[in-house]
């Protein structure tokens, strides 16, 4: 094709539509709209006028040069091309509730409102893949965890009152369909399900209380919190852990189920180590602030250890599903659905005994007595 030689690739309808004005300078620089009058403003209405494509030698590189300084010329306006995203902020701008160890950028605003926080969610952040990878898709803790001081602790409440359901959930599975057979109808069996009952208790009130303990005594936070966790856990495995013994003695032959709770006790020991070293990001303070910290592979160790862990009932489910009700009780409503939701009353009402000093916490003087809890809750 001649050098020089141009076509028209598309044309717009603002030609003759009444906006007076013409484009100016040559095609080897830029498209630019001159207005008659200096009132009348350089802004072009959207895609109203012709664009055209030069093409000739090292067209290639005269198009992406004609494209860039044409930017200002013939596009949206800002407002409807994008959505202001919340500010990050580095460790050091954030108070002392909100940092994590060893991570030191990509925090959010510690007063943030609800719409920024459900937009951070789709920003990078260092909370972005914590939310996503989360045991629920939308991970409410993660997400509105910067609205204040009070609503982080709150919102992590109700977290650990999710992962205490979870540990009974895991307890009423096992005492149905992985409990060993030399234990069906035993002491532990028959109560096995309302002591993991009382263990959701236990792991909701010390794991809450560890919150309030956290910026005065960080590391016994931590061990109090670690320990509300492992003890539900070592209970509702025992029986597991027996059983895989009882395999390795030779007392059962190995089996799918077997192998799929071999890969959950696995996973579920990388998840604890990560939970508690903080590796990678001590190793190197920064670097691991978006991408691949402990808490992102702690999510992601717990949800593949989920998926082995309900592989692995699921395989006992079909495989001892004869055996089981030949010698032990069928699961019942009263026994299912029924005790998750006693569990759950009751670990709300935890929760809202320790949230209840938060949201009402005394914050009047006596020199103003006419000043309401509203008004207290604002200052």
């Amino acid at each position: 094709m001649p050098e020089g030689r141009v076509f028209p690739v598309w044309r717009g309808i603002g030609v003759g539509a009444g906006v007076r004005g013409g484009w100016s300078q040559g095609w080897g620089r830029c498209l630019q709209w001159d207005p008659d009058s200096p009132g009348q403003g350089a802004r072009v209405p959207v895609f109203d006028y012709p664009v055209w494509v030069v093409l000739c030698r090292g067209g290639r590189a005269r198009l992406w040069e004609v494209c860039q300084r044409g930017r200002g010329a013939i596009r949206l306006p800002a407002d409807m091309l994008s959505i202001k995203l919340p500010q990050l902020f580095d460790i050091h701008q954030v108070p002392k509730v909100f940092r994590e160890d060893s991570i030191i950028s990509g925090y959010r605003h510690p007063r943030s409102s609800a719409l920024d926080c459900v937009l951070s969610s789709f920003q990078m952040n260092n909370e972005t893949i914590n939310i996503w990878t989360h045991f629920l898709p939308t991970c409410c803790a993660h997400t509105f965890s910067t609205m204040s001081p009070e609503s982080r602790h709150i919102c992590y409440f109700f977290d650990y009152g999710a992962l205490s359901l979870y540990s009974l959930g895991c307890a009423i599975s096992y005492g149905y369909y992985v409990m060993p057979d030399c234990l069906v109808n035993s002491w532990l069996h028959q109560h096995f399900v309302p002591i993991a009952i009382g263990n959701t208790l236990f792991c909701t009130s010390l794991s809450c209380y560890s919150r309030f303990l956290e910026l005065q005594f960080p590391q016994r936070s931590k061990a109090l919190r670690t320990g509300a966790f492992v003890l539900p856990f070592i209970f509702d495995t025992v029986p597991l852990v027996y059983r895989i013994l009882l395999c390795c003695g030779g007392s059962c032959s190995p089996s799918d189920a077997m192998s799929s709770h071999c890969y959950h006790l696995l996973f579920a020991f990388l998840t604890c180590f990560l939970f508690t070293s903080h590796l990678p990001e001590r190793l190197a303070p920064g670097r691991f602030d978006y991408f691949g910290h402990s808490h992102q592979l702690f999510h992601v160790c717990a949800v593949v250890g989920t998926h082995f862990q309900m592989e692995g009932v699921m395989a006992d489910m079909t495989s001892r599903r004869a055996w089981l009700l030949a010698h032990g009780a069928t699961p019942s409503f009263l026994g299912t659905i029924g005790m998750l939701v006693a569990s759950l009353v009751l670990n709300l009402g935890i929760i809202g005994i320790f949230s209840a000093p938060l949201l009402w916490k005394p914050c009047c003087s006596s020199k103003q007595p006419h000043t309401s809890a509203c008004e207290c809750k604002e200052q």
